[in-house]
């Protein structure tokens, strides 16, 4: 098993200084509800400080929130479901799942994206890990269960071991999410350390969504997620030196622009 350090954010693609709007990553996230809006907004305000367009897409019954956010977050462009097909063609990477409703409306929705697009990068996260058929996961598909939901979707105990037997048999990557979090593809499985007993607050989860397909928009699967996860639990620790564990997910957002490009520069 190897260790994730920030020798990883050596392979992450850098934004060159000749690049224009829209060539460094466009992301699509499909989230929220009535129920759930701050899984949205967390996501949203994660990917925006990474990429260059954020389009995002939930519920019908969802369009006043979305409507609201968009008053307060002007980062993000609405689609709505007419024009939902037509983003996922132009978006690099999809983020499905944050607060969305279980219902059989959004089950169908992932599986039809698995389907139709095994060629995208797409993060299975929250709802929709608790929704997808394991048989439809492919190499772009990147999961990211806590203990639970990774029980649920693999019907096997969350063990490192399983993990990597797991991501080799349905040729996908996962992040197990827990006090270490481990990371596999079909090839190579990691831990990694970081972050501690202060993130288990709400929010924390989509930020890693969030931050995971930002970065899977411009670098292969592994890397993002190994980046995510690292660079999560990084910020998660800045914060613990500080206050304990007296902080939120918006201040590990805040906090990822601090400890990002100060681990960038030593990588």
């Amino acid at each position: 098993m190897q260790q994730v350090t920030n020798s990883i954010l050596k392979t992450l693609y850098q934004p060159p200084k000749s690049s224009h709007k829209g060539q460094n990553g466009r992301v699509l996230i499909i989230a929220g509800s009535d129920k759930f809006h701050g899984s949205l907004l967390m996501a949203i305000q994660t990917a925006s400080r990474v990429v260059d367009m954020v389009y995002v897409h939930s519920v019908s019954n969802n369009f006043k929130l979305i409507s609201k956010l968009k008053s307060e977050i002007a980062v993000f462009i609405n689609v709505d479901k007419s024009e939902l097909w037509d983003t996922i063609e132009l978006a690099d990477a999809i983020l499905v799942g944050p607060g969305l409703e279980e219902n059989k409306e959004n089950k169908k929705l992932v599986e039809k994206i698995l389907k139709k697009y095994p060629e995208k990068k797409v993060v299975i996260d929250a709802t929709a890990v608790w929704q997808v058929d394991p048989y439809l996961l492919h190499p772009n598909c990147l999961v990211t269960p806590h203990s639970r939901e990774f029980e649920h979707v693999f019907n096997c105990q969350p063990t490192s071991d399983n993990v990597f037997k797991m991501a080799k048999y349905f040729q996908c990557t996962i992040i197990l999410k827990g006090q270490h979090d481990y990371i596999s593809n079909d090839q190579e499985l990691w831990e990694n350390k970081t972050g501690n007993e202060g993130m288990t607050k709400g929010g924390t989860g989509d930020v890693l969504a969030g931050l995971a397909v930002a970065f899977l928009a411009k670098n292969d699967v592994l890397t993002s997620a190994l980046v995510a996860a690292y660079l999560t639990g990084l910020a998660g620790d800045a914060l613990y030196k500080k206050f304990g564990t007296f902080f939120n997910a918006e201040d590990v957002i805040k906090s990822l622009g601090e400890v990002y490009p100060v681990k960038l520069a030593e990588g």
